[in-house]
């Protein structure tokens, strides 16, 4: 939209899921909106969100329930899931042609899963309400002049009776998210605990796992031990990388991986790839398998039970050469091979960085905001949502979820106010 003011009710600085939602929300109530967004497009970081799939939320209506993603946050959370919560973004998204599916965990993406498709839903909702768009714009600072907010661009100088911050936090930086907002914030009196990468992979050095890279293992057990102890136990699917190890059970135990980091560097990961088989049971089956095929080499008889990669990587640390059959794998061999397949362990030297992260842990103190508004407590009429927000929450829709519904709340708090 071309149509601009001298000033404007609201100013929505960031154009990504929670400033859109909190842009098209506001001018629905019939503010005047201005969008300032420093990328060439709106939604840059949106469009490539889960595999340019778009986990739009996740399928927990009862909002307490929920909730419980967010153990430290929770408390903050009920009011404004009171108002806009996982049925709401349903209706909102299936309202405006755009049907959503359910897949496993609960994940709820676009039927057409494209993730562009969600993005094109926002720019429509802010296009028909009239918000106006700046892109290629960069806010340089953020100050209050008179009654009126003043944000100083690349492009000039903008003014508001209200401003809603929405720049994200650190993770993804090559789509922007590069932590803006937050020296404005700190320049308000605002706590922000530092950043560090969450719902992140995890590294290793060991290379034979690195040599496993693009093989996913469907169901298995996952546990971590710090200094010999075991610390985190989950079960679920994995993917070996050529850094490390990832998937949703791993994203979704960075946190705690990387709490143990706080205090300890000695750090194991094991895998159970065949959890539900007690290790007798499992030798056993290695037995009946190599006596069925006792001329053909090993490897080629544990790809009934292994990708081939896999056959190769842990035959070889049980001490079988690629060129042994199965009549000459010795008992001792055997034997370590199934403790293998049960306790499959490699170092954990660290995480990925926020280029690899989906969200970044840290942002401003949850203290400071009314969340009945997502205003700050330190600077009325200044509004702060999405990844800004100190709160760690899992994979599986629960981030886009809290952007759509701090967006929602401070939009509407904006325009009436």
């Amino acid at each position: 939209m071309n149509k601009s003011f001298d000033h404007y009710d609201v100013i929505v600085i960031g154009a990504g899921p929670a400033g859109m939602m909190a842009a098209g929300r506001a001018a629905m109530l019939g503010a005047s909106v201005l969008v300032l967004e420093k990328n060439n497009t709106m939604g840059a970081k949106l469009s490539i969100t889960g595999g340019e799939r778009c986990n739009i939320t996740n399928n927990t209506p009862d909002p307490k329930q929920f909730l419980e993603k967010f153990p430290q946050a929770k408390k903050y959370l009920y009011s404004p899931f009171s108002v806009f919560n996982v049925t709401h973004t349903i209706d909102f998204f299936e309202s405006r042609g755009l049907p959503l599916v359910t897949q496993a965990r609960d994940r709820m993406f676009p039927h057409t899963e494209q993730a562009r498709d969600v993005t094109r839903v926002m720019q429509q909702f802010c296009e028909q309400h009239g918000v106006v768009t700046q892109c290629k714009t960069v806010v340089r600072s953020i100050d209050k002049d008179s009654d009126l907010w003043c944000i100083d661009t690349n492009r000039g100088r903008e003014y508001a009776h209200r401003v809603i911050v929405a720049t994200g936090g650190y993770a993804r930086p090559e789509t922007g998210s590069t932590g803006d907002g937050f020296p404005w914030l700190e320049q308000f009196g605002h706590t922000v605990s530092a950043p560090s990468p969450n719902i992140v992979p995890l590294a290793t050095d060991a290379t034979w796992v690195h040599k496993l890279s693009g093989i996913d293992w469907s169901y298995l057990k996952m546990r971590f031990y710090a200094d010999g102890k075991q610390q985190i136990n989950k079960t679920g699917k994995l993917l070996f990388t050529h850094f490390g190890i990832s998937g949703p059970m791993v994203l979704n135990s960075s946190k705690e991986v990387m709490d143990i980091m706080t205090w300890t560097q000695n750090i194991e990961c094991s895998l159970d790839l065949y959890p539900e088989t007690e290790l007798d049971d499992l030798d056993k089956r290695l037995v009946k398998l190599f006596n069925a095929h006792p001329k053909k080499t090993a490897y080629n008889v544990l790809s009934e039970m292994l990708p081939k990669q896999m056959c190769i990587e842990i035959g070889s640390l049980a001490g079988i050469a690629h060129t042994d059959t199965a009549a000459s794998v010795s008992k001792d061999q055997r034997k370590a091979l199934g403790r293998m397949l049960k306790d499959l362990r490699f170092p954990i030297t660290g995480t990925m960085g926020f280029d690899r992260a989906v969200i970044a842990d840290g942002g401003v103190s949850l203290e400071e905001i009314d969340f009945r508004t997502m205003e700050s407590r330190l600077a009325p009429g200044l509004h702060i949502i999405g990844d800004l927000l100190d709160i760690n929450r899992p994979s599986g829709g629960y981030s886009l979820q809290l952007c759509w519904t701090t967006g929602w709340i401070a939009g509407s708090a904006a325009a009436r106010n």
